[in-house]
């Protein structure tokens, strides 16, 4: 099922949540509601699922007005972020309370709700724990009973809010892959509500990057990395080294460095602002053409990286980039040497609108 956002408003007092946010959710992706706490993102969510009312604006099932629909008739399965499973009930009876709860003439039997709760404890990877208590589960246990129980009403859309928030490094990890498998396998349109870049990028199959209540960019992961729309986005997704310098027909004057841009600039002069990741920095040893020296002031193993910060000459602008641990070996560097750095890629915003 598509959804469709259109001009929502929502204000609590004074403060404005969202503003005119406009949003078309393709049947069967998996969605990420991306941005820093306070941007909105929870608040659209449960407008979506209707646990939160509108001042403005419509949400549309399949071209279908949802505004005057209840939670249970938008067929919406929820997943919040601390579970929400019923403590006194067994996962067996957990999954199936949306059933058993619903009106007689609606009500599936004994058997069939019995034969379901089965089927999504297998598809849960968990069908071994029918019998337990809520109490008796690993938070990463509990999060796939939850996620079971959403699924067994057969909701025409899933809903999820920071669902791995509560969880360690470790299980989320876990869980972002079995969710991604789990999609994969019932093509189920699903939203999912996070601030962990890391997560979005590698789940979702579309990136909503959200910001004071408005929508700074929608793309793919590999979009929104490779091409972020403002300076922003570019700053939310990532590492990223800030430079600020100046346009000066066809090419920008960036800590020394002068870097051509093309006869197509159509900016004579202007002051910029330029971006540039960890891993698009260059290091060497000896001088190279655009390059700057830099002292090296710390060094981090990270795993198969290296994390270095370095230092320009007659600045306190810290430069962070990272090489491989193997050409790390290479160059035989040590803290306190001088070395000289270029970008393989810098990103230019104009510096008007950069926040």
């Amino acid at each position: 099922m598509g959804i469709e956002i259109q001009n929502i408003i929502k204000k609590f007092g004074e403060f404005t949540a969202l503003k005119e946010i406009s949003l078309h959710i393709p049947q069967g992706q998996l969605v990420a509601l991306l941005g820093p706490s306070g941007c909105g993102k929870t608040t659209l969510l449960r407008i979506i699922a209707g646990l939160e009312t509108a001042d403005q604006g419509h949400i549309l099932f399949e071209g279908e007005e949802t505004s005057s629909q209840s939670v249970q008739d938008r067929r919406v399965g929820f997943v919040f972020q601390h579970y929400a499973l019923f403590r006194h009930m067994t996962v067996f009876e957990n999954i199936a309370f949306g059933l058993q709860v619903r009106p007689k003439s609606q009500r599936p039997s004994k058997t069939q709700i019995h034969q379901k709760v089965m089927e999504l404890l297998r598809l849960v990877q968990l069908q071994e724990l029918a019998d337990r208590y809520p109490r008796q589960l690993s938070g990463g246990q509990r999060q796939r009973i939850a996620l079971a129980r959403a699924l067994a009403v057969e909701p025409k859309v899933l809903l999820l809010d920071e669902p791995f928030g509560a969880l360690d490094t470790k299980v989320r990890k876990e869980l972002r892959r079995w969710l991604r498998r789990l999609h994969e396998t019932m093509h189920i349109t699903s939203v999912f509500v996070t601030h962990d870049q890391e997560e979005a990028m590698e789940v979702a199959d579309l990136v909503v990057v959200m910001n004071e209540g408005h929508i700074e960019q929608v793309a793919s992961p590999d979009e929104i990395y490779e091409n972020p729309a403002n300076p922003f986005v570019y700053q939310f997704i990532g590492n990223v080294n800030l430079f600020h310098g100046r346009v000066q027909t066809n090419q920008v004057r960036i800590e020394g460095m002068d870097i051509h841009l093309g006869s197509d600039t159509e900016v004579k002069q202007a002051p910029v602002v330029a971006y540039v990741r960890p891993h698009e920095l260059e290091i060497f040893r000896e001088p190279q053409e655009l390059s700057i020296p830099v002292t090296i002031t710390s060094i981090h193993p990270l795993g198969p990286m290296v994390h270095l910060e370095l230092l320009p000459p007659e600045s306190t602008n810290v430069i962070e980039a990272e090489l491989t641990k193997e050409y790390y070996r290479q160059l035989g560097i040590k803290k306190g040497d001088i070395v000289y750095v270029k970008p393989r890629r810098v990103q230019l915003f104009m510096q008007q609108t950069a926040k």
